[in-house]
C-alpha cells in the first residue's frame, strides 16, 4: 500500500483529519508524465472517485536555459512545437490514466513558467480543496516538476497538499 502525506492548511494541524467529513470538491493533480506524476494522478483518481470531486490535470513547462533551448531547437527543430506536443502527450496519458480509474471527466491544463508559482496560481484560480503531487519529477530538461517544487508547494499552497511518493 502506498503511503502519502497530507499537509494541512488549518489553524490546529489536528483539526485536520477531523476536516475529512469535508469531501473536497475540487483536486488539482500536477504532473510531468514521470513515474512519480503518473502515481499523484491515480491517487487524484481514486480521490475523485471516492468523493465525486472534480479533477484538474495540470503540466508545468519550467524555465528552461538559454542552452537546453538551443539543444532541443537543434535537434527537433521549433522549440514550441516540441514543448506543446509534450505537453499534450503527457496531459492525453493523464486522462487515460484517470479514465481507467472510472473518471471519466476532467479538465486539463498545461501552462509555462516557474512550477511552483503556476501551480499555486492554478489552485487559487480552480478553488481547489486539495492538491496531489509527486515528491519528485523528472528534472529541467524534461521541462516539469522538480523536487524542491513539492517542497515550497507544501509551504506555500493555499489548500491541503498531498505528497506522493
Amino acid at each position: 500500500m502506498m503511503e502519502c502525506r497530507l499537509h494541512c492548511k488549518s489553524e490546529n494541524e489536528k483539526t485536520c483529519g477531523s476536516n475529512a467529513k469535508q469531501m473536497p470538491r475540487v483536486i488539482v493533480v500536477a504532473t510531468d508524465g514521470s513515474p512519480g506524476g503518473n502515481r499523484a494522478v491515480d491517487t487524484a483518481a481514486r480521490l475523485a472517485k471516492a468523493t465525486a470531486s472534480d479533477v484538474v490535470v495540470l503540466t508545468v513547462g519550467g524555465n528552461i536555459s538559454g542552452a537546453e533551448l538551443r539543444r532541443l531547437a537543434g535537434i527537433e527543430g521549433d522549440v514550441s512545437e516540441v514543448l506543446e506536443s509534450r505537453a499534450k502527450q503527457i496531459l492525453d496519458r493523464a486522462r487515460k490514466r484517470l479514465r481507467r480509474r472510472g473518471v471519466t471527466a476532467a479538465k486539463l491544463q498545461s501552462a509555462w513558467g516557474d512550477p511552483a508559482q503556476v501551480i499555486i496560481d492554478t489552485v487559487r484560480r480552480e478553488k481547489a480543496d486539495i492538491l496531489v503531487i509527486g515528491r519528485r519529477g523528472r528534472g529541467r530538461l524534461a521541462g516539469l516538476l522538480l523536487g524542491s517544487v513539492s517542497q515550497k508547494l507544501t509551504s506555500l499552497a493555499p489548500c491541503n497538499v498531498m505528497v506522493v511518493p
